[in-house]
């Protein structure tokens, strides 16, 4: 498949690109290069293969939701600032 510089120019307005008529030819070039690749896959023999599985045939790996606290309370309050037994103490910021 050869793309005209129409078929070139509708591209680049559907996707939004602005080109110049000067950039038309190298841009021709390099889609048409672009569509000679993806030809290229059709030659591939892919008899025999099954289809990747999607996501919507995959099962999702679970884990049982379990709350821990990670029983280390003491070294997350050293880190704070000031403390008040279990309980972080912040400055007051409303009146």
């Amino acid at each position: 498949m050869s793309l005209d510089p129409a078929t070139v120019r509708r591209i680049a307005r559907l996707a939004r690109i602005g080109i110049d008529e000067s950039d038309l030819q190298s841009l021709q070039g390099e889609l048409n290069g672009i569509l000679g690749w993806v030809e290229q896959l059709n030659e591939v023999d892919v008899e025999g293969v099954s289809p990747m599985v999607g996501t919507g045939h995959a099962a999702l790996r679970t884990r049982e939701d379990v709350v821990t606290d990670g029983n280390c309370r003491e070294a997350v309050l050293s880190n704070a600032p000031d403390a008040d037994g279990p309980f972080y103490t912040v400055p007051k910021v409303v009146e």
